[in-house]
């Protein structure tokens, strides 16, 4: 008897909005009706969101994409032979050739979407494993060197040089060492760390591993916002099962070390992605941002040395160890070595996930991958990093994506989340709203943030009522931002500012106002 036919179809969050579930139900149903056999295997998403349900076909020639395919398509795609790579006008042709994902570069996401995210064995025979085996055999001190080597900075958009922030937790002395995984993706415009989790949590397990055998840590914890279901479930069943075949426990892959971890699931407080709030949270307190010094690098979760990374710098680590420092840091430019995933959503024709190494541009993203904007419009402003990030104008679009080239411009990469807006936009109320994120948001420790962001929102709409004072206002909201940028005791209220100085400064006319960048305030 021949073996079944395999039929990939996804089971992450924007796939399952996409009614994945009951196409995958139909491609049974419909193949035992025809006493064809087929074998459905349910992985992740690729990243080309446009074309969720996008189902693949294993074939001789390699694997042959359809999509978006909804339930009434499957029939048809049955009738057209698909099951052979035949012709029908959802066919995209063999996935790592379509243009979206031939064209980028794909180390830290080499799996997700490739893979059954819970096979154990898909894992290990797609390169899973081998990170790991090489830290096995290294001292802790050889990681931790690696890791510097490497120039990783962390992903979760402070990019902070991750072998610097173990080697501070492997020099303390203490009975007791952390990994904390920071899983609470928030931004606006992100889904990086989602698509992961759901499409390769192995890989993040491995890299924790890592990470707590470099620093002396035998526990971990992931740290998931309560909306991401999915993730949460795809985490724990890897867990477990890890657990069950020594992956995790008391004898890792039987070298006589031990490393566990946990999911902790958050109750969907922006506030508690700044990583003492987490801490907070983790330890059962109200999510508050800590005072520092001390660092959670010396005093973090339960007063220990805590690692604390973001999803993607933690499953960057095991690319790092099998391939070595050098050929991640070959990738990118500068001083931002390595690949970003850049997270495209927003007023574009093709949303998505792409992995490319630092150095592209923001057009490039734009119309390279995106395809422009969805509406058929001028696109005439970008917001990189998140609610908090800066509103870029096309003037900008060619600066590379680079994070010490941001700084200059006085934007950020932040997670790589971009969100594109066509020539409707009112950025005064673009403006306003990161005013009110804040408000909203803010945990509420701190004068300038608690009480700056609820100014922010009342100048704002005085700038946009008009009236003779208006020049005043503008200069009283330049002085605010000043404030908030100074004294804020964490990102939120000292990085509100970012979206709201550049939007006043790049698109004065949307507030009613002559152009003017005092060299102070450019943003």
């Amino acid at each position: 008897m021949s073996a079944p036919i395999v039929i990939y179809v996804p089971r992450d969050a924007a796939a399952l909005a996409m009614d994945a579930d009951a196409v995958a139900s139909g491609i049974e149903r419909i193949a035992d009706q025809r006493g064809l056999s087929v074998q459905v295997v349910r992985n992740g998403s690729r990243g080309l969101l446009w074309l969720e349900p996008l189902v693949e076909i294993a074939t001789p020639q390699g694997r042959v994409a359809y999509g978006p395919v909804q339930p009434e398509d499957v029939a048809g795609l049955f009738d057209a032979g698909w099951l052979a790579g035949g012709d029908h006008a959802l066919r995209l042709g063999l996935t790592e050739e379509i243009p979206y994902l031939k064209h980028q570069e794909r180390l830290t996401f080499a799996r997700v979407g490739v893979t059954d995210p819970l096979s154990l064995q898909d894992y290990a025979a797609h390169g899973g494993l081998q990170g790991l085996k090489r830290a096995l055999a290294m001292e802790p001190a050889q990681i931790v060197d690696e890791m510097v080597a490497s120039g990783l900075r962390g992903r979760g958009g402070a990019a902070f040089p991750t072998g610097i922030k173990w080697k501070t937790v492997a020099a303390a002395a203490a009975s007791q060492k952390y990994i904390v995984c920071n899983a609470d993706e928030g931004d606006s415009g992100t889904f990086a760390d989602r698509l992961l989790m759901e499409g390769d949590p192995y890989v993040l397990i491995e890299g924790m591993t890592i990470a707590g055998l470099a620093v002396g840590a035998t526990y971990g914890y992931i740290y998931v916002r309560s909306e991401y279901p999915q993730a949460i479930d795809a985490l724990e069943a890897a867990i477990a099962r890890a657990r069950g075949v020594g992956w995790l426990g008391d004898d890792v892959h039987g070298s006589g070390r031990r490393f566990d971890l946990e999911v902790r699931v958050g109750a969907g407080a922006y506030i508690c992605g700044e990583e003492t709030s987490l801490l907070e949270s983790i330890e059962g307190k109200r999510g508050v941002v800590r005072a520092k010094p001390p660092l959670p690098a010396v005093s973090g979760l339960f007063g220990k040395p805590t690692v604390i990374n973001n999803v993607i710098s933690l499953a960057t680590v095991p690319i790092i160890l099998a391939k070595g420092a050098a050929y991640y840091r070959d990738y990118g430019v500068g001083r931002s070595h390595g690949t970003l995933p850049f997270q495209l959503a927003g007023n574009l024709k093709h949303g998505g996930l792409v992995e490319k190494a630092f150095g592209l541009t923001l057009r490039d993203l734009l119309y390279g991958f995106g395809g422009g904007s969805a509406s058929g419009r001028p696109l005439r402003a970008v917001q990189v990093g998140g609610p908090l990030g800066a509103y870029l104008p096309e003037s900008q679009w060619d600066v590379p994506l680079d994070y010490e080239a941001y700084i200059q411009i006085s934007a950020m990469i932040g997670h790589g989340g971009l969100v594109a807006f066509d020539d409707t936009v009112d950025m005064a109320r673009m403006a306003r709203y990161a005013m009110e994120f804040c408000a909203i948001e803010s945990c509420g420790k701190c004068t300038p943030c608690r009480i700056g962001s609820t100014r922010g929102m009342e100048t704002i709409d005085k700038i946009a009522a008009g009236g003779p004072d208006r020049e005043q206002q503008v200069h009283l909201l330049r002085d605010l931002c000043d404030t908030m940028l100074g004294g804020s005791l964490c990102a939120l209220g000292g990085m509100a500012p970012y979206p709201v100085l550049s939007a006043l400064n790049h698109f004065p006319q949307d507030f009613g106002i002559e152009s003017s960048q005092p060299a102070a305030h450019a943003a």
